[in-house]
């Protein structure tokens, strides 16, 4: 039996202004791009990694009002789970990325566990943390 992780989704404030984050300036391709009434949910993928996809949504995409309120709330205050990708040039990709004007967190830096990485904040306020693994 195999197991593997198909997508994830990102709550977003606005799909169209986190695709210049993702999309634009991170080089991910769109996958699908589905809407339903005043919504839409858009997927998101790379070649590096085939079949495994990020959803960007709205808090109140098939949702609840209460739970998209809650997931407002929360999106708001910038306490969403975080978002790490991988690369094979920390340093090209963040200065592709700040290029594109997204809020740096932290310029890229040699972490004492092993990798090194650099943090930014979507359009929406999430982390997205960029991580090198350690030269062999």
């Amino acid at each position: 039996m195999t197991i593997a992780l198909q997508y994830t989704n990102i709550t977003v404030n606005d799909v169209d202004e986190a695709l210049g984050f993702y999309r634009d300036a991170l080089g991910l391709q769109v996958q699908n791009d589905v809407s339903s009434g005043d919504f839409r949910w858009v997927t998101l993928g790379s070649d590096a990694q085939p079949g495994l996809g990020i959803v960007l949504s709205e808090p109140h995409a098939g949702r609840s009002q209460a739970d998209g309120d809650t997931m407002q709330e929360l999106l708001t205050k910038g306490v969403l789970p975080m978002l790490v990708f991988r690369s094979d040039d920390v340093d090209a990709t963040f200065e592709t990325v700040r290029a594109s004007g997204a809020e740096v967190l932290q310029e890229p830096i040699d972490q004492g566990w092993g990798p090194r990485d650099c943090a930014f904040r979507d359009p929406s306020g999430n982390t997205v943390r960029i991580s090198q693994a350690p030269a062999a």
